[in-house]
Formats: structure tokens, sequence, C-alpha cells
């Protein structure tokens, strides 16, 4: 069923059944019997739910709204990264009991055809040629890995043909298992070049690794805002300047991974293996006309 259809369908028996109810900013609460479910929104209130993946069926991600990234195996990932992105392996990436699970195992996978020679495995899921969007409301909720050496991502790319990183990237959330408690939100754009720094804020958040939190960007065509449970900490203002600071007036894709080791990540312990990151939901919300 649409999900927009359903969550209508849930608030009017809600409402027909109760008539208690309270309204705020960006959001609408209603009192639910427990029998009736329903999903709360942090989006401004002028905005409508466009896109979602709630991962209500068990096994694979939904084909309609994923692929797997899985170009650079053979020659080595960037940033010195040590991992394989396996395609469609329930090992790596599955969904179960409401949660999309991208697992990282020590392991070779010497038979694949594009193997490079990586000690690990992980998954790189993408939206690239199945949705992509320009401005909105972006929600991921996620429970992050602990673990030295993991490094797992929630971002968003150009998708222009363009040499990165002009096209610009938005990286929602970043977070290294050495220093597990510290989310960055980061700009890259041809004015910053591709080293690490990009332009970037962070925040702490304590149980990161133990508790799901709401992983937001508010993208609109003056500013990129990210941001943790309704907590902005990082603005990237359109200094009005050209493309080469902002190319954030063109679509985007969103990508979810795992990577291990790496520039940023830095060493690995075997030890910590299999490690997890879960997402329980994805939601992107736009004005309308948008």
């Amino acid at each position: 069923m649409n999900q927009l259809f359903r969550t209508f369908a849930f608030r009017v028996l809600a409402m027909a059944a109760l008539s208690v109810f309270w309204s705020g900013y960006g959001k609408e609460s209603v009192a639910l019997a427990a029998e009736v479910p329903t999903m709360s929104s942090n989006a401004p209130p002028e905005y409508a739910l466009v896109w979602s993946d709630e991962f209500e069926t068990d096994g694979l991600p939904d084909q309609s709204k994923w692929r797997y990234d899985t170009e650079a195996n053979a020659t080595g990932w960037y940033n010195h990264e040590l991992q394989y992105y396996a395609k469609a392996r329930l090992e790596n990436s599955r969904v179960s009991n409401g949660k999309l699970i991208i697992t990282a195992r020590k392991e070779s996978l010497t038979t694949a055809s594009d193997y490079g020679g990586q000690e690990y495995t992980s998954a790189r899921l993408t939206t690239r040629g199945k949705a992509s969007w320009t401005y909105g409301f972006f929600e991921i909720r996620a429970k992050l890995p602990c673990g030295i050496g993991t490094w797992p991502a929630i971002w968003m790319l150009g998708t222009a043909n363009v040499p990165h990183p002009a096209n610009g990237e938005i990286d929602i959330m970043e977070q290294v298992g050495k220093n597990p408690t510290s989310i960055e939100g980061t700009i890259y754009t041809a004015s910053t070049g591709q080293n690490l720094g990009g332009k970037s804020g962070s925040i702490q958040i304590a149980d990161a690794c133990t508790a799901f939190h709401d992983y937001q960007l508010t993208w609109t065509e003056d500013s990129l805002v990210i941001g943790v449970d309704n907590n902005a900490y990082f603005t990237y203002a359109n200094p009005k300047s050209g493309v080469a600071e902002w190319p954030f007036d063109a679509p985007q894709y969103m990508l979810l991974n795992l990577a291990i080791g790496g520039d940023m990540a830095g060493p690995v312990d075997d030890s910590i293996f299999p490690v997890q990151m879960e997402i329980e939901h994805i939601r992107v919300y736009q004005k309308p006309q948008q």
C-alpha cells in the first residue's frame, strides 16, 4: 500500500476512535489505540512525504529502491579502505524485523569475479538510478556500529556526470569506531577539493552505538542544515557565488555503507567482527511543487 495513503488511513481511524490529539511545530501526534499504528514526522509542517523505506519485508533490500555499488572491488576502494562490497548477499545486507542491517565481516570472498584481495566484506547500497531529489527534509533512523576500524556513512552525491566533488557531496552522518561518540556532518564541493576535511561540524552522541537516533538533513535553496534528533549542529549557507561553492541546486541520490579501515577509520581490530549498522527507516519529505 502507498505509504502516504496508509499513513492517512491510520490517522483517520485513530481520530474516529479517539478525540485527544495535539500538534506541535513540524509534527503531529495523535493518541492511538494500541492496535492502530502511526508514523510521526519531524519534517516541517508544510512538507509532504515523497519517498520512504520502512524495511517491512524480510530478505534482501527492496531492489526497486536500492542497488549495490561494487565498482571498485577489483581495484580497491577509495581512501585506502579495506572492504569488499558484496552484492545481494544476505550475510552483508538484509532486512529483518523492520530494520535494514548492513554487516561487515572478517572474511575473503576469493571466488568472486571482482575480488580484489580484501580480507573484509560489507555492503554499499545506493538509490542511484532509482531515486534522487533536489531539496527536502531527509531523516534516517539508525544505530551505528562500535569497534576500532569501522567507518559507517549515510550520505548523498550529485547525479551530474562530472568529476567528484564538483557534483557535490553531502555527508549526513559519518562516524568512526575509534571515536564512536563523535558524529560528523560534512559537505564537499569543487571549492573544498577532495581532502578529508571538507566543510563540517560535529556533535557528541554518547549512545550512538547502542541506541537509534534520527540523522537529519534539511536542504533548501539557501542552506544545508545537518542535525541529530532535531538538534542542528552544522549549517552550510549558499554563498550565492556560483556552482563551485554551491552545486546543490541539482539532484542527489543517497548512499549507505559500512567501510572498514581507511584514512579516516585507521587500523582495524579484527576481534570486533561481525559488526553492524542498523537502519529503522529512511524518509524523504519535500515541499509541494518541488
